[in-house]
């Protein structure tokens, strides 16, 4: 059980970093002063700088975040005696998932302590290619000894679809036991990070990003048929870790983009996360850091 989240919130610095491996999982850290050129510096404004962490390919990115998951896990579990996660769809983590249902370690962790959730879902059935949920089932739910009922799927099955967000964040509360105005403390959000900035389904210049009320809003999608349901900002902001999945050579402008911009949530939603780098890793591939 949780009680309302805390947020940090203070003054914004600005600093340098740079890549401080040469192999194997890397940190970008501050570039201390000295002469001569030192490479490029790249520039971003945050209360703290951003943890990312390097990796040679899909397959690695796939096992740290398996390792990642294991982590917060036992941690969550020796603390409180549970594991609140919630995670993404999307190509990134397939392979992610499946090491979940594969990995001894990740098999034996303590499942029935474990209450899964969704980040976001496109609104289609839950047998849909689309789904994210569908994702999970076909790749690890079956193997993890999981009990149907710490499986908290976002509700796509109702005609309304606020009736539906609302349906799950009536779910949230009641997993999490709280009171009014509370909001949950998630062990670990997994995200990813979209082509364009987005995070979640917190679209650019859309409502979602700026919902500070709800627990989990409809996001109208203008000209596709698939709007969604998705965590809000302040829930995504109270976790106490939450991991970044990028990967592929599609998204290493954006991601240099974001990295390096000044905050603008309207058009890059990812940055509602820069109050609270301090509890965001991210994991990034070659291929996507490669302007780094």
């Amino acid at each position: 059980m949780t009680g309302a989240s805390r947020r940090d919130k203070g003054r914004l610095e600005e600093f340098p970093f740079c890549d401080t491996r040469q192999n194997g999982p890397r940190t970008l850290m501050p570039l201390q002063k000295q002469g001569g050129k030192v490479g490029e510096i790249m520039k971003t404004t945050a209360k703290y700088k951003p943890n990312v962490e390097i990796v040679s390919d899909p397959e690695s990115l796939a096992q740290r975040s398996v390792e990642l998951f294991i982590a917060d896990a036992q941690k969550a579990i020796e603390a409180k005696n549970a594991f609140y996660v919630a995670i993404s769809g999307g190509h990134t983590p397939r392979r992610f998932f499946e090491l979940l249902g594969d990995v001894p370690q990740a098999k034996a962790l303590p499942w029935d302590k474990i209450q899964l959730f969704w980040v976001d879902e496109r609104i289609v059935q839950a047998d849909s290619q689309w789904s994210n949920y569908k994702l999970a089932a076909d790749t690890f739910l079956a193997k993890v000894a999981i009990p149907e009922q710490n499986v908290h799927p976002i509700p796509t099955e109702h005609s309304d679809i606020k009736v539906a967000a609302c349906r799950y964040e009536e779910s949230i509360r009641e997993s999490f036991g709280l009171e009014e105005n509370q909001t949950p403390e998630f062990d670990l959000i997994v995200l990813g990070m979209g082509a364009e900035g987005h995070t979640g389904s917190l679209f650019p210049n859309s409502y979602a990003p700026f919902d500070m009320e709800s627990l989990a809003c409809v996001v109208y999608v203008l000209g596709e048929d698939l709007n969604r349901i998705t965590l809000t900002h302040p829930v995504l902001c109270a976790a106490s870790h939450l991991a970044v999945l990028v990967s592929g050579q599609e998204k290493a402008a954006i991601l240099k983009e974001v990295l390096t911009s000044e905050p603008d949530e309207v058009r890059y939603p990812i940055h509602a996360l820069w109050p609270i780098l301090d509890k965001v890793t991210w994991l990034v591939d070659s291929e996507a850091a490669k302007s780094l």
